[in-house]
């Protein structure tokens, strides 16, 4: 399993009427975790030839973020096959070590040219 991270600091953009992060913000930064790994993965031509679109979302709440919080963002994929994909991203606050929240996402394969989806071939899966 290869483990992809980033670190975000938690801005009062990211805040909501509580003055914690929003959740619709967690939502958005296991999307853009997930596509910076798919990113950071590929060349350019796989870019060009495939995406992905999520088909479903389970996100559990853990602990808060606060303003200026650290964190610690992990994401992985545990199984492709098929037209499928499941990932997990795992946030942690960095100064506690803590674990805020998980998420499990399932991904449709999608072929540009055709705008369906395709079977994962086992050069993407060796990527991830």
């Amino acid at each position: 399993m290869l483990v992809f991270e980033k670190h975000i600091t938690v801005s009062s953009e990211d805040l909501d009427a509580r003055n914690h992060v929003n959740n619709v913000r967690y939502v958005q930064w296991v999307q853009d975790i997930a596509e910076d790994n798919w990113i950071a993965n590929t060349s350019t031509a796989i870019r060009d030839n495939y995406y992905w679109v999520m088909l479903s979302h389970y996100i559990q709440y853990k602990a808060e973020a606060v303003l200026g919080d650290d964190l610690l963002l992990k994401t992985y994929v545990t199984k492709s096959e098929g037209l499928r994909s499941t990932r997990m991203v795992e946030i942690y606050n960095r100064n506690t070590n803590k674990l805020l929240t998980t998420s499990e996402t399932i991904w449709c394969f999608m072929s540009h040219k055709t705008n369906k989806p395709t079977r994962i071939t086992q050069d993407i899966i060796d990527l991830f």
